[in-house]
């Protein structure tokens, strides 16, 4: 587990992973030298993992999909092993609950659908101890991993470091094609979220004003989401959760909103599916989960179930296996 110092920094870099290490020290009141030094050691040990998520949805590059896995006893770790390989699924978790592995896939290509039905009906069946599945397809996202960040920090703090990021068009467009240079960044992004103007250009045999147009394009229209993958443990946050949720149809964007701006809330998407909204939680105790759900999720009139499932051991988390590895799919 890391120290006080050290967590406030890593939540300072979820809010901001590309902020500057003076950036990051005014932000959070510490001495420049001493963000560098602490910073620089975490990201080499790997506490912290800067990479990057590509809105799939909106980009067109895919269709994101959720899939809960049943498997033959004893054949958790293979399954999640196996899973965790493809270079098409993002993350893998061992979940308490009726499925034993849960994973989040995307369905590439110009046909997105009839890709997904291969993978369902022929891919998966075919991996070891895999009985059966259930997928779920999401819909819209209101809220990912990488727009969350530990509850460290002040809102003052929050305020300052939000400030150094490239500001958001004040209306998303819903859908946006990306060109080929535009996904040669966004792949450069995922494989080091830190990586600089001066480092995109030489990949990419173009000028520093030229990269730096284009980070920004795609942040702006948050194409990419910048993201600082920190162990939850490590920042003491030790309970992990999945929540599906029955919702009225009428409140689902109300329920999903609401959801979004919980501190507590890492993810939240509408599925089609079992559930309608599917929402990733990460807190300090079973009884703030408990409070979330006979609450917060309670005070919502719109929402008639939950479905409760921790999260046991992750095998993989926005590509990036656990040895640091990154397995992705090229755009």
């Amino acid at each position: 587990m890391l120290d006080v110092l050290d967590r406030r920094l890593a939540a300072a870099l979820q809010v901001a992973p590309r902020a500057s290490w003076g950036d990051l020290a005014r932000a959070v009141g510490e001495h420049e030298r001493t963000v560098a030094r602490r910073l620089q050691r975490l990201l080499a040990d790997g506490a912290i993992r800067i990479t990057a998520i590509l809105d799939d949805l909106r980009s067109g590059v895919g269709k994101p999909v959720h899939v809960r896995v049943i498997t033959d006893p004893g054949s958790v770790d293979a399954t999640a092993a196996a899973l965790a390989a493809r270079a098409d699924v993002r993350s893998v978790f061992a979940m308490t609950g009726a499925a034993d592995v849960w994973c989040e896939l995307i369905a590439y290509g110009p046909d997105p659908l009839q890709r997904l039905h291969e993978i369902l009906t022929r891919e998966l069946p075919a991996m070891p101890g895999v009985r059966a599945t259930e997928s779920e397809v999401v819909l819209r996202t209101f809220t990912t991993v990488a727009d969350w960040h530990a509850p460290l920090l002040d809102p003052g703090e929050v305020e300052s470091l939000r400030a150094c990021a490239v500001p958001t068009l004040a209306e998303l467009p819903a859908h946006v094609e990306l060109g080929q240079a535009e996904r040669a960044v966004a792949d450069l992004l995922v494989r080091d979220g830190r990586m600089s103007y001066t480092q995109i250009a030489e990949e990419l045999g173009t000028s520093v004003p030229t990269a730096a147009r284009k980070v920004g394009w795609l942040l702006e229209r948050r194409l990419v989401h910048l993201r600082a993958e920190v162990e939850p443990a490590l920042l003491g946050l030790q309970v992990e959760a999945q929540l599906g949720l029955e919702v009225r149809p009428a409140g689902i964007d109300k329920v999903g909103r609401a959801l979004a701006g919980h501190p507590g809330v890492r993810y939240c998407a509408a599925i089609a599916g079992t559930h309608d909204l599917l929402v990733e939680v990460c807190l300090t105790h079973e009884s703030d989960l408990y409070e979330l759900a006979t609450e917060f999720i309670g005070g919502l009139d719109e929402v008639y179930d939950v479905d409760m499932s921790f999260i046991t051991h992750a095998y993989k988390r926005g590509h990036l296996l656990k040895d640091g590895r990154l397995t992705r799919r090229p755009l």
